[in-house]
């Protein structure tokens, strides 16, 4: 008989908590035990910090089964159900998590395996979460044959593995300290043309982007919209071919980009 999410979901943790007790302060365990979204927070929390290191096939077999089914339980939105805002543009405010398309934007950090602060709310986070254990395995041995950490503004292709795209392009993009350099700005197109040349490499037609270096970055929202669009527009011209989707969380990052597209 097949699992239920709830037995697929605690079976992982006790996994998990067995294969690494002392990764996770676990004071307070027993009462997130005694709700299903403590239950979540828990095993998202163990996701974070769990190395990149092998596990059993019984286990990505769960984890698989366990996450396609939560990304399914939050609706998965397919690109072309995304309306135009422009000729081959597209404006979408939602979980980049549950977007169906060619390939989504990571905005990653120099070591390039995801954010490991538990339940941190950033689409790092978020996007290793969903994708599950092997995109912190893949990118560990991207980073391994690279030896040495990720430049910014250059980006790396894997695939998307539970996730609704079919693959992830991972970016660094600029941290600002102060105020933005023209440097910051170069970097920060950099960004969005490695992404748009890394897709077209590989025969991707469709790149759904994040607000790269925004927020924990710190790049003004108006700013990076102004460039991102810029860029975009600028890199498409006789390449119409290629569809993308500027992807929002918040409603004053889609107003704003709504006004700059």
């Amino acid at each position: 008989m097949a699992m239920t999410q709830s037995e697929r979901r605690r079976w992982l943790i006790e996994y998990l908590l067995k294969e690494g007790k002392d990764r996770l302060d676990t004071r307070g365990i027993d009462q997130l035990w005694e709700t299903e979204e403590g239950e979540k927070q828990l095993l998202r929390a163990l996701f974070n910090v769990r190395p990149p290191e092998p596990a059993s096939e019984e286990f990505f077999r769960i984890q698989d089964a366990y996450l396609q089914d939560e990304i399914a339980a939050m609706g998965i939105t397919q690109a072309d159900q995304v309306p135009e805002i422009a000729p081959g543009i597209r404006l979408w405010r939602g979980d980049i998590t549950s977007l169906a398309c060619d390939a989504i934007v990571n905005a990653a950090n120099e070591f390039m395996l995801g954010c490991f602060i538990p339940n941190h709310r950033c689409i790092d986070n978020a996007i290793h979460t969903y994708a599950g254990v092997q995109l912190r395995l893949r990118c560990a041995e991207l980073m391994n044959e690279q030896g040495y950490p990720e430049p910014t503004g250059r980006a790396k292709i894997t695939d998307g593995y539970n996730l609704p795209a079919r693959h992830i392009l991972h970016t660094v993009g600029p941290i600002v300290t102060g105020a933005v350099t023209d440097r910051d700005r170069r970097l920060l197109e950099d960004c969005y043309i490695s992404c748009l040349d890394l897709a077209w490499e590989n025969g991707l037609r469709q790149v759904a982007f994040c607000c790269i270096s925004t927020g924990e970055f710190h790049f003004p929202n108006v700013l990076a919209a102004q460039i991102a669009v810029a860029a975009v527009n600028s890199w498409r011209r006789g390449r119409e071919a290629m569809q993308v989707i500027f992807n929002v969380f918040k409603e004053e990052d889609y107003v704003i980009y709504e006004a700059e597209i």
